[in-house]
Order: C-alpha cells, then sequence, then structure tokens
C-alpha cells in the first residue's frame, strides 16, 4: 500500500481492531431467539453502543426494532455544514452451522494462515470494525471532514425487516447526502471492487397434502398418493435441464453488463466437486447477479435413519428466489406461488405461504460519491481501477433508504470476498482486506467532503 499519514494510521491500529473483534465475534449474536440467547444479541448491541461512546458519538442508541431486536445508532458531528455520511452495518450473524466441521471455535477470532477466523469476522461485525478504524485514521489526521451517522442493524441475517420498518416510522433518523453499506465485498482480494447490483430474494413455505394419514407403502403403495412423492415433482419443476431456473412468467434471460467472473474461477470459489456441472446457461455473471435463481432451503420428511414403509401423508419445504434488479420482487413472490400450485400433481392440496422478501437493488455509479471511492480505492490499493461487481445476495435495507431518501448517494462496499466463506463453516476475514478498506472508507470521507 502506497505509504500516507492515513495508511499508517490503519496500519499501527490493526492490532486494535483484531482485539476489538475478538471481544465482538465472541457473542453469539444470532436474532433466532428460539436458538440463540437474547441476552447475546444484546451483549453485542452494547458492545457497539459502548464502541460509539468512546470514539465520541452523541445520540447513541439502542432502537427497539419492530421486529423485536435492537439496532444501534450514534451521531458523530463535523465541521459546520458540512455533508453527512450514514456507515451500515450488522452486529448480527449467521448461526455456525455444524460446529464440528470448524477448524477452530466459531464464536473465537483464531488467526490461521494470514486469516482471521470466525463467525461474523467479514459478515458484518468486521464491517463495524473497518468503520472504527476508517473514523479513527481521520481523527488522527486532520480531524473529521464530514457529520457521519452509523447504524448497525440486529437482524439484518434473518431478514425480518425490523430496521426498514423502523427507518420508514422515523425517516429523519438516517437522513444523509452519501450511505456507505459495509456489507458487501471485492471480487477478489486485492482487487478494489463496488457492489452495484444486488438480487433481490423471497422465500415460500409449500405445504402438500395427501392422506389423511400415513400409510403402509405395500399395503397402499402404488395407487396411494405420495406426498412426499409430489413434493419432489413440483421442486423438479422450478428447474430446466440444464438447472436453469423456471418459474412460469418470470423471465430468464437477462445480460450481466461489466466485470465477467471466469468459470475456473468460479469453481474453485464455490469449491463445486471435480466433474461436477455447473448449472444454468449464460455467462456466470449472467446466472449469479442478472437472473432469477431458486434454492429449495430444507424439506420437512422423515429422515433416512428410522424411517418407515409408509407412504407420507404430508411434506413441506422452504424455497428461496433469489431475483435481479428490474424483477419487482411482490409480483416474483406471487409468480412463484402460482406455479408451485398449477405444478402440483394428482390434484394434492398444496398451500404457499411467503414468509420474507427483499426488493433488488441497483447503484447510480455515475454519482459524485462513486468518483469520490474510485479515487479513494486507487490509493488504498495502490493504483488498482475499482471495478464494479453484482451481488447474488440481498440486502433489503438498501431499497428502504433509497426510497426513503431518494437524493442519498448508497456505495456498498466490504470484507466478504470469496475466500471469507460467508454463511459457511470457517468464516474468516483478510486482515489485509480490512487494513486496506479501511484506508479507503477515509480517504473516501476526505474526498467526498472535498466533492
Amino acid at each position: 500500500m502506497s505509504s500516507n499519514p492515513v495508511a499508517e494510521t490503519v496500519a499501527s491500529l490493526i492490532p486494535r481492531a483484531k482485539a476489538e473483534l475478538t471481544e465482538l465475534v465472541a457473542f453469539k449474536s444470532v436474532a433466532d431467539f428460539d436458538q440463540f440467547p437474547r441476552s447475546e444479541s444484546e451483549g453485542a448491541a452494547n458492545w457497539v453502543a459502548e464502541a460509539l461512546r468512546a470514539e465520541g458519538f452523541q445520540e447513541v442508541a439502542l432502537l427497539d426494532t419492530p421486529d423485536g431486536t435492537q439496532s444501534v445508532y450514534g451521531f458523530l458531528p463535523g465541521p459546520e455544514g458540512a455533508k453527512t455520511v450514514l456507515l451500515y452495518a450488522h452486529y448480527d450473524v449467521q448461526p455456525p452451522l455444524d460446529e464440528a466441521a470448524w477448524l477452530t471455535p466459531p464464536f473465537e477470532l483464531t488467526e490461521r494462515d494470514g486469516r482471521w477466523y470466525g463467525r461474523g469476522a467479514a459478515d458484518c461485525k468486521g464491517g463495524f470494525v473497518m468503520h472504527l478504524l476508517a473514523l479513527r485514521a481521520l481523527k488522527a489526521n486532520g480531524g473529521l471532514p464530514v457529520n457521519v451517522k452509523v447504524i448497525a442493524e440486529g437482524s439484518e441475517e434473518q431478514g425480518t425487516g425490523g430496521l426498514e420498518r423502523y427507518a420508514e416510522q422515523h425517516p429523519e433518523l438516517l437522513t444523509a447526502d452519501a450511505i456507505v453499506i459495509g456489507d458487501s465485498g471485492n471480487f477478489r482480494v486485492g482487487l478494489p471492487t463496488a457492489t452495484s447490483a444486488l438480487r433481490g430474494m423471497t422465500m415460500v413455505r409449500v405445504q402438500v397434502d395427501t392422506l389423511e394419514g400415513n400409510l403402509h407403502s405395500g399395503q397402499f403403495g402404488g395407487a396411494a398418493p405420495d406426498a412426499l412423492g409430489a413434493l419432489i415433482r413440483v421442486l423438479d419443476s422450478l428447474r430446466a435441464e440444464d438447472g436453469s431456473t423456471t418459474v412460469d412468467g418470470l423471465t430468464s434471460d437477462a445480460r450481466w453488463e461489466g466485470l465477467q467472473y471466469e468459470e475456473a474461477q468460479f469453481r474453485q470459489d464455490a469449491k463445486v466437486l471435480e466433474g461436477v456441472e455447473l448449472i444454468g446457461s449464460g455467462t456466470i455473471a449472467d446466472r449469479i447477479w442478472a437472473r432469477p435463481a431458486v434454492t429449495v432451503l430444507g424439506i420437512d420428511c422423515p429422515p433416512v435413519v428410522g424411517a418407515t414403509p409408509s407412504v407420507q401423508a404430508g411434506a413441506r419445504a422452504l424455497i428461496s428466489l433469489r431475483v435481479p434488479p428490474g424483477v419487482d420482487a411482490v409480483e416474483a413472490t406471487k409468480l412463484l406461488q402460482a406455479h408451485l400450485e398449477a405444478h402440483t400433481p394428482w390434484g394434492a392440496r398444496v398451500r404457499t405461504e411467503q414468509i420474507g422478501q427483499g426488493q433488488a437493488f441497483r447503484a447510480d455509479t455515475s454519482s459524485p460519491a462513486y468518483a469520490a471511492m474510485a479515487e479513494a480505492m486507487s490509493v488504498a490499493y495502490d493504483g488498482a481501477e475499482m471495478q464494479y461487481a453484482g451481488q447474488g445476495g440481498s440486502i433489503p435495507l438498501c431499497n428502504t433508504l433509497a426510497s426513503l431518501y431518494p437524493r442519498a448517494e448508497i456505495l456498498l462496499i466490504g470484507l466478504s470476498e470469496p475466500e471469507a466463506q460467508i454463511h459457511a463453516v470457517n468464516e474468516s476475514v483478510s486482515p489485509e482486506e480490512l487494513e486496506r478498506l479501511a484506508v479507503a472508507e477515509a480517504l473516501f470521507l476526505r474526498n467526498y467532503a472535498a466533492g
């Protein structure tokens, strides 16, 4: 990294950042209170609030959002008449999944092979620490050039919309000239990237029933309609022969213009087993950033161990549908539900329930904020040009903020590059990426203030 006072300050703060991230990762802040104690999320929220107070933030508050979780807000004033920038991260995390598959404990930040491992290290507790680093570097080198608002969400991973609804009820709270969402990631380590598009999502639960109760498969099988078999037929209808998503009425031929994703690199990043084909058509970027994608998240049916020779009376599944920019998530939900009902065989009874939803997002990359970020990224990454990529995941808050503050410029950066393996076991963060992106954010705030 090119030597400059901001970069030198950030470099000197990395040991402190590691210690803080260690403390924050230790909270099992999964916002599923049926499985994880609420006290863990409350502890993480209080830790974030104390960190903001220690940096001189005013109006620090724990906001009780409508979904029963807390978001943390703080305001740090800059010079009189300065622009205002909102910095976003979330402190809630995904469940650890199979803890036995982690090489080190998921809630203990552990350094290994040059990376820091732990649930939330990249997504997105590391994003909050990145914001702290950037602000500290500016305060040590001439002071803060803008007003800064920070919002740290407590239920982003659950998709329950608490912060979105709170923001809609208190629209004055998060007003800003520019918004930096610290919850995406570079296309690969060392390649500065701004995420310019996010797919939206919807989740639908489908229940198929055929009988009043299970039946002996020897006595009734062959004529009695099998609910699990019916469900399998329904789920199969959601894909074409090549694996492309096929929901009746939903367009799936859009193209991605911009940074491309080489197939060999994707296979490596996705850890696809040798000999297994990729699914879908078009370029990799088309498939993961510009087109809808259906995923069966789970099926309720008897496990293999302990199964009896029975014709199943009922079965259900949870289905996720990612929708690209330009497709309305509400309409996509209706199409998915209609498809499931139309493709249920044998006159089986079918019920669908929409349980989560978020709109897609596309940024205006021609705005002055993007020019300021591109300049900052170039310095932080030794002259490398900032690239624009999509992201298959969803951040529903982006559309809420865009709707509430249509004149605000929204940028997405972050630590979740492919090696981070967010949402999987052995999630990690690159400390070099944390350092460079903190420098980039600090320089962006300075550039944006001067623009």
